[in-house]
């Protein structure tokens, strides 16, 4: 068995390229704030029953000393896995772009405007919604609106007037901003939301947007797949930056525009 006494211990470059390569029950702020800052992110457990598949399906390959345990000898840590892809699909803010179909939309006066920060555990709570399975946990969302409240977590809102219609909320660790998870009540809200959030993010002198899981949706925004190797030697050099993005309220068909003119 493996066992690491905390993040900065474990070498997530020796782990396999896909399944979880950590199991850890701490998710308080701080512990969650040095997982990212070393290329993981959580998986919660909704219920007993995925806990235990979890125990069933990765036990033997802890006992080999495949899969490490992190934290104190205490906890019970197949509550919590940790994963960290290889390949890793990111979005560099500069790459970042609406499809035409979407562009036009908002050229169209559609009547969406743009935020950050406004509404950090709505958003939250609006990707919760209906998801299944239900990782993002309670506890999960206490030390989310923790490191929120701390400034490394952040929320980008679509809204259409009054209405909060798509959003997209993530974890930023220097020049990379990894992305949780988002929502949309209105066709293309979501991406609005990814498309303003690459924007602020780069005006603040931000890199990449993290996609975390690769998927066609991901694919759809313009992500790329890097090698983690490359992706974790980024955060190493800017894990502890922290940018500071614009968070004035804009009209989302700025994003319409050609980049230079935003």
């Amino acid at each position: 068995m493996n066992r690491c006494p905390d993040w900065e211990a474990l070498d997530v470059l020796e782990a396999a390229p896909d399944g979880p390569v950590a199991f850890c029950a701490d998710l308080s702020p701080a512990s969650l704030l040095a997982a990212y800052r070393a290329g993981l992110y959580p998986f919660p457990t909704s219920d007993d029953y995925a806990r235990v598949l979890n125990e069933v399906l990765y036990a033997d390959l802890v006992e080999e000393g495949r899969i490490p345990l992190v934290g104190e000898e205490s906890d019970d840590p197949y509550a919590v896995s940790w994963w960290s892809p290889d390949p890793r699909p990111v979005l560099p803010v500069s790459a970042a772009h609406l499809s035409r179909s979407l562009a036009r939309r908002l050229r169209n006066r559609l009547p969406w405007s743009t935020s950050l920060n406004q509404r950090f555990e709505q958003v939250v709570r609006e990707c919760r919604a209906d998801r299944n399975p239900l990782w993002l946990t309670e506890e999960l969302i206490a030390s989310l609106i923790r490191l929120h409240e701390l400034g490394h977590a952040h929320s980008v809102e679509v809204w259409e007037d009054s209405d909060l219609v798509g959003g997209v909320f993530g974890l930023q660790v220097g020049s990379v901003l990894s992305m949780d998870s988002m929502f949309f009540h209105r066709p293309g809200a979501s991406k609005v939301a990814v498309s303003d959030l690459a924007a602020r993010f780069a005006q603040a002198g931000g890199v990449l947007l993290d996609a975390q899981r690769d998927s066609p949706h991901v694919r759809d925004l313009g992500t790329l797949l890097v090698p983690r190797e490359q992706y974790v030697r980024h955060l190493r050099r800017t894990a502890r930056d922290i940018l500071p993005m614009p968070t004035a309220t804009l009209p989302a068909r700025r994003l319409a525009q050609p980049t230079g003119s935003r």
